[in-house]
């Protein structure tokens, strides 16, 4: 069986792109990435294609290509939510693994800050509800994740200022990516003063919207210069709507990274470096928590000793993940994907940090509902 390994990524800054829309950011990411990757578009064999709400075409996959003139002999649209992106991953190195494919690219995009109004972006959100017990009630999907927040609160113990102290965190990774959304410096008592959205959670507690889009090219052939392997991957869908979550203390992260691990033989002392989804501070102290990662309620104190730090023992989410780099759909996920191969490729420029072996990857979609583990290993 072949080797999946990343050879290539390309993407935007995040933020606004007035007039561009999702296909023009898509082309935009991919262009990047196959110029990294030194491939032609005639390489590519497989194309997987994120979901965006600015474009719900049917489709998607061959509108790309056609509109990047590609003929591959393999293509398909993904739609798993926030974990999409790293779904894809998978997906594209089992193409790889198995022979179907050569050559994937993996791309998404969208304008959702320009493309679309507040109300209507809005609106799409809430749709990950119940149709019927959900849905009529009005909710948002802030107000999801802040039911689900005050419950784990309450049984874990982590509070208000340990949450604003992963905010600070990513807002000061950020500042070292010139193509993050948000990187004006914020401190615990600006997250903890900052406007209600739901209680608990406020403004600086969750992610902006943007436009961007990011691009990742996964091939059988490990290219020149550091490789970068696909090791291990898992998955786990406990539930879809918040009202079916059993149990806050098991949304199924912990299943999923310990099938990943479990696939690449590694255990989690292990690992040196992480990409978490952090579309809220409390998306990022819940799934830190599960995987293991910290100490049920102990996320803030991992933080506060400096843990996460990108100079510290697991770097986490270096380029400022969702909550400061921004978020912009499937790509937004995928930015962590980006910066993790960046970073164990040596490619990550100013912010490049101490060479790193193997890294954990996790996402998830809906309402802490479909889990996706990746680890990533650094070669030579």
């Amino acid at each position: 069986m072949e080797s999946a390994y990343i050879i290539g990524a390309g993407g935007t800054t995040f933020g606004r792109h007035e007039g561009q829309s999702a296909l023009d950011l898509m082309a935009l990411a991919a262009e990047g990435a196959l110029a990294d990757s030194s491939l032609s578009r005639g390489d590519i064999d497989g194309v997987l294609c994120g979901y965006a709400t600015t474009l719900p075409h049917l489709m998607l996959s061959t509108l790309f290509c056609e509109r990047f003139s590609l003929q591959p002999s393999y293509a398909n649209a993904v739609q798993l939510g926030g974990a999409t992106g790293a779904a894809m991953l998978m997906l594209a190195s089992d193409l790889v693994r198995a022979g179907r494919c050569r050559n994937v690219l993996i791309v998404a995009g969208e304008n959702r800050l320009s493309g679309q109004s507040r109300d209507s972006s809005i609106q799409t959100l809430a749709q990950v509800g119940d149709q019927d017990y959900e849905v009529p009630n009005g909710a948002t999907v802030p107000a999801y994740y802040a039911l689900m927040a005050s419950r784990y609160m309450h049984e874990s113990g982590i509070t208000e200022t340990d949450l604003a102290a992963l905010a600070v965190l990513m807002r000061q990774n950020a500042a070292r990516h010139p193509g993050a959304h948000l990187q004006a410096p914020i401190t615990i008592d600006d997250v903890l003063a900052s406007r209600s959205i739901c209680a608990p959670l406020k403004m600086l507690d969750c992610c902006p919207i943007s436009d961007g889009a990011m691009a990742l090219v996964v091939s059988c052939n490990p290219g020149a210069g550091p490789r970068v392997l696909v090791r291990g991957a898992g998955q786990a869908h406990r539930h879809q709507h918040l009202t079916a979550m059993e149990n806050v203390m098991a949304c199924g992260a912990a299943f999923s990274a310990t099938a990943a691990l479990r696939e690449a033989r590694l255990g989690i002392a292990d690992i040196d470096y992480l990409a978490i989804y952090d579309s809220f501070t409390i998306t990022l102290a819940m799934l830190l928590e599960e995987i293991g990662l910290a100490p049920r309620g102990g996320a803030g104190a991992r933080v506060r000793n400096g843990d996460f730090s990108s100079d510290g023992p697991l770097p986490l989410n270096t380029h400022g993940g969702l909550l400061s780099f921004g978020h912009c759909g499937v790509a937004g996920g995928m930015a962590h994907i980006v910066e993790t191969f960046r970073q164990l490729a040596g490619r990550a420029g100013e912010r490049q940090i101490s060479p790193k072996s193997h890294a954990l990857l996790h996402a998830d979609g809906g309402v802490m509902s479909s889990h996706v583990s990746l680890v990533l290993s650094r070669t030579v």
